[in-house]
């Protein structure tokens, strides 16, 4: 049996033998940039004519990896192809299942530096967010080996006389695993891990800023020798491939994380049943937020001041859990600001490979500009720029980290998903009045209080409608295990990805009764 879980340490780069072994994998992953990579469907390695390009955000003419272009008729032929090793793999033990993600989470440690390294170059991610991402995407596999094995042991029932009763989970069938760029290899392996060791086969369509990374992982799964077919490696675009996928009849469940706009049309196509469909598809989504800290009155403004600044800019603002917006109760609020501005101002922007940077590139030229847009949209309607606000030289997608006050409640940056270095500050009159513009989005994902009154505390944890709701501290790092993550409203499914209820979403349960003498 394996250990108790308990999360990857978190590495510490002032030791000199880390920094040295970083910037020794930075050396080795960079001589591999430009490499070309396949299709790969149940173990054939397919390409195509038409490729797509992965670039290094910091220096967009840099390509860090050549991939296919998948068409509809690959993208079908990778959903029948899992769905002929579904009938194999399910039979699997949940045992053997879990430990193929032992061995990837074993092996993926003894190589950490490597993966970060390839965050860093693919989707601009300092060291410090590159190692947590790795960290986290160790996490899953651990965490959701151990879960598969409580799920496949007996389950508590209520006993009755003349029967013997037994509930299994078993697996789903195919999935279609969709994940972001922002977290290029947590999230991707979390899906992916959990989906695969619940007994399930899928096909894994990484995000176009992020491929290379993907087909790193999907490498390391084929090392430790998982069966060809359980995971499908597949690139291509979203709407020829991705639409294709999700609506093929085989198709059980898809897991996806991204935009709102692409996660309400995934379940929009996944709710229609298809020609020789027998069951309703699942859909697992994770669609962003509007996320906000409320500053109270009665707060250590200097801690909370750095906790929004923690919040807002690590990794440029590109978290689905980043705070975009800080609502401060008036009598605090000039003070409030001018900590929160002192804190920005000081924020070193440069490419993530120097490990002296904060904060990177932008992952792309069209995210940047939606960006800058955003910005010039919060001057238009009253805001008042008092950090930041530009780009950062001419090259790399760099943005200066931006804080903007005065905005009004109803703004279109305080209610639209900006996702870059931005945040928002608003007024309140009150508590009160503060938890009202809490809620005032069409988001739930996380949020948070700052206010050392207790009442104010519990009445924030009743009434902040989040599915990850934080008191006295920053809004953003949720720990496998410890933090089960996912949101409400427009947010998603409340996924509760890295929680005891995960599996439970790539499983269905299964009664048996039998009647005894």
């Amino acid at each position: 049996m394996p250990t108790k879980f308990k999360n990857e340490p978190l590495t510490d780069f002032s030791k000199p033998a880390n920094k040295k072994a970083m910037e020794k994998a930075l050396a080795k992953v960079r001589a591999e940039l430009g490499k070309e990579y396949p299709i790969v469907i149940s173990g054939e390695r397919i390409t195509t004519t038409e490729k797509l390009y992965s670039y290094n955000p910091s220096k967009p003419a840099e390509v860090i990896g050549v991939h296919q272009k998948a068409n509809v008729d690959l993208a079908n032929k990778a959903i029948e192809e899992a769905s002929k090793t579904f009938e194999i793999w399910k039979n699997v033990p949940a045992k053997k299942r879990a430990d193929y993600l032992f061995k990837a989470a074993a092996l993926m440690r003894k190589r950490k530096f490597e993966f970060c390294s390839m965050l860093t170059y693919e989707v601009g991610k300092s060291w410090a967010e590159a190692d947590a991402d790795t960290a986290e995407a160790i996490d899953f596999l651990e965490f959701y080996g151990r879960e598969m094995l409580r799920l496949a042991a007996p389950q508590p029932l209520i006993k009755v006389v003349g029967e013997k009763n037994e509930l299994r989970y078993i697996p789903l069938g195919v999935g279609v695993c969709v994940p972001p760029w922002n977290f290029a290899l947590a999230i991707l392996v979390g899906m992916t891990s959990a989906a695969v060791v619940a007994g399930n086969a899928v096909v894994l369509k990484p995000s176009s800023d992020s491929p290379t990374i993907g087909y790193k992982f999907f490498a390391l799964m084929e090392e430790v020798g998982l069966p060809k077919g359980v995971i499908n490696y597949i690139t291509g675009p979203g709407g020829a491939v991705g639409d294709t996928m999700v609506a093929h009849p085989k198709t059980r469940f898809v897991s996806f994380t991204g935009s709102k706009e692409v996660g309400v049309h995934i379940n929009e196509l996944a709710a229609k049943v298809q020609t020789g469909q027998i069951w309703l598809k699942r859909v697992v989504a994770e669609m962003g937020g509007k996320d906000s800290i409320l500053i109270d009155n009665e707060s250590d403004l200097d801690s909370a001041a750095q906790a929004t600044v923690a919040s807002a800019f690590g990794f440029q603002g590109q978290k689905c859990s980043a705070a975009s917006r800080a609502i401060v109760v008036e009598s605090v609020y000039d003070k409030f600001v001018e900590k929160v501005v002192e804190r920005t101002k000081k924020l070193k922007v440069g490419a993530p490979e120097d490990f002296s940077n904060y904060m990177g590139p932008v992952v792309n030229k069209g995210s940047m500009e939606k960006i800058l847009n955003y910005i010039e949209t919060g001057v238009k309607e009253g805001g008042r720029i008092v950090a930041g606000g530009k780009r950062v030289g001419t090259d790399g997608y760099f943005i200066q980290p931006t804080v903007i006050a005065d905005v009004d409640a109803k703004a279109t940056i305080s209610q639209e998903e900006i996702f870059g270095p931005v945040v928002a500050i608003i007024k309140a009159k009150n508590f009160d009045h503060a938890l009202e513009i809490a809620n005032n989005t069409e988001f739930g994902l996380t949020g948070g209080v700052w206010t050392k009154n207790k009442k104010k505390q519990e009445r924030a944890k009743n009434e902040f409608h989040v599915g990850n709701f934080y008191i006295n501290r920053k809004i953003t790092g949720a720990f496998v295990g410890v933090h089960p993550f996912g949101g409400f409203n427009m947010s998603g499914t409340d996924s509760k990805a890295g929680g005891r209820d995960y599996l439970l979403l790539f499983t269905q349960a299964k009664l048996i009764s039998h009647k005894v003498k």
